[in-house]
Parts: C-alpha cells; sequence; structure tokens
C-alpha cells in the first residue's frame, strides 16, 4: 500500500470512525514481527503502547551510499499504533536514507487529519517513532 493510495482511500471515507478502521486494518495488514526482534534495543520510547521498529540498511553493502534505502519491520500491542506504523512505512517506503532524514512524516499526518485527531500521548508517541526512524537512517548515512 503506498502513501498515494492510503491518501485516496481517506478522501473516500466521510466519517472518522471509518478512517480509525481502516487505519486499524492497515495495521493488521502487516506482516507480523518475529518474537526475537522484540527487543530492548528495537523497543521505541515515548510510546504509551508497546512498539518495536526494527531498521535495516538495504543497498551494496560494500559500497553503503545515500541512496541506501531502509527495510523497516515493526509492530505495536495496541491495534491503533500498529496502524500509524503502517502509515509511516508507507510514507518512508522506497525512500533513500537521505530523503528519510528530510521526511516530514508528521506533516504528512496532518495533512490527512490524522493530528487533530489523535490523543496527546499518541502524538507524542507517534513523534517518538518518527524520531527512531530518522535517528536510525541518520547514523546510517554517518557510516
Amino acid at each position: 500500500m503506498t502513501l498515494e493510495d492510503i491518501r485516496a482511500d481517506f478522501a473516500l471515507l466521510d466519517d472518522w470512525e471509518d478512517r480509525y478502521r481502516y487505519v486499524i486494518e492497515l495495521g493488521r495488514a502487516l506482516p507480523p514481527l518475529p518474537e526475537e526482534l522484540r527487543t530492548e534495543a528495537n523497543k521505541v520510547r515515548g510510546c504509551a503502547s508497546q512498539v518495536w521498529i526494527v531498521t535495516r540498511r538495504f543497498g551494496d553493502a560494500s559500497r553503503p551510499s545515500a541512496s541506501d534505502t531502509l527495510e523497516l519491520q515493526g509492530m505495536s500491542d495496541a491495534h491503533i499504533v500498529q496502524g500509524l506504523i503502517a502509515l509511516l512505512f508507507a510514507i518512508y517506503d522506497g525512500k533513500t536514507l537521505d530523503e528519510i532524514t528530510k521526511t516530514d512524516a508528521e506533516g504528512v499526518f496532518a495533512s490527512l487529519g490524522l493530528r487533530e485527531h489523535l490523543t496527546p500521548q499518541r502524538s507524542n508517541g507517534l513523534a517518538s517513532m518518527v524520531k527512531r526512524i530518522r535517528s536510525d537512517a541518520a547514523e546510517m548515512l554517518a557510516v
């Protein structure tokens, strides 16, 4: 599912209850995160729910570059947060490490109208997830 697909689907849904259900369905479509990856190192701090995000550099291992991308895996124990993870992955999918560090994911959430419909706790958790992904990409760029 691409970000453009999600935008188009959101435009078709008039009711916020329907949009929440849609976000939850996006989360359910994510592949499960293997138990062995649910470690403290992969846990996202600042989220009220349990959230794990795993990033792995994808590119030519012998010649790392800013044009490499991230392979993202993740999960949460909360359905709506799992959906937010799926949205984040759609935002960052196919982007280079450099693009990831510059992408305003929270701005995308605002353009979808989600920011105003998230509780302060969820907004803080979302910011923590964005920070984690962008930080991982920045660290990989520095190598």
